[in-house]
């Protein structure tokens, strides 16, 4: 598809110049996610076009255009970084994707998540520990929680898929959570461990 090489292109064009953040040790280290990984997110997810994907730490924003433009989804991305939320701004606005997409600059700990049917992460382990109790009280009955390769520490997966990578030494883990029918914490939901 036309609209997957445009994004590797514009992702490629401006991620090199923002590796060595001052912010890139705040929760996780700046790592872009390769694009094949972003895709499956999403797919295992099952985004809908009415849905809202929240991707917190979203870096240059592959997700979120991804989210737009292959699904479209409206997407909302949390990013501490002042200049990856320029970079993706100033991107999203080139790509005309208007109101469909929003960028916030901040810390993802602090964000308003109400609005999610989606999330997705790449965090370390222990952000996504310190992440969980905001994501339990502020998502809703069946909304989606994508990992991408740390596992939501007291939660159980929905699934588990391994990703093949040909360009790292490495295999990629993606976890799918899904929250509960309920909002009562006090009964065991799906997406956490007996």
């Amino acid at each position: 598809m036309r609209f997957v090489s445009v994004l590797a292109l514009a992702a490629a064009a401006f991620t090199p110049a923002f590796s060595q953040s001052k912010y890139s040790t705040k929760l996780a280290p700046y790592v872009t996610s390769p694009q094949r990984v972003v895709e499956r997110m999403l797919e295992m997810a099952a985004v809908k076009s009415h849905e809202t994907v929240f991707d917190l730490g979203c870096g240059d924003g592959r997700v979120l255009f991804t989210a737009v433009q292959k699904y479209r989804a409206k997407a909302v991305g949390v990013e501490i970084d002042p200049k990856l939320v320029e970079a993706t701004r100033a991107e999203s606005h080139k790509m005309a994707l208007g109101n469909r997409l929003r960028v916030v600059q901040g810390n993802l700990l602090e964000a308003d998540l109400s609005e999610a049917d989606v999330v997705t992460l790449y965090l370390l382990t222990q952000s996504n520990e310190l992440l969980r109790p905001r994501l339990e009280k502020q998502l809703h009955p069946g909304a989606r929680v994508v990992s991408y390769d740390y596992a939501v520490p007291g939660w159980k997966p929905k699934w588990v898929e391994r990703v093949e990578d040909s360009n790292s030494r490495h295999d990629h883990l993606i976890y799918l959570y899904e929250m509960p029918p309920t909002k009562d914490n006090s009964s065991k939901p799906t997406a956490q461990d007996e």
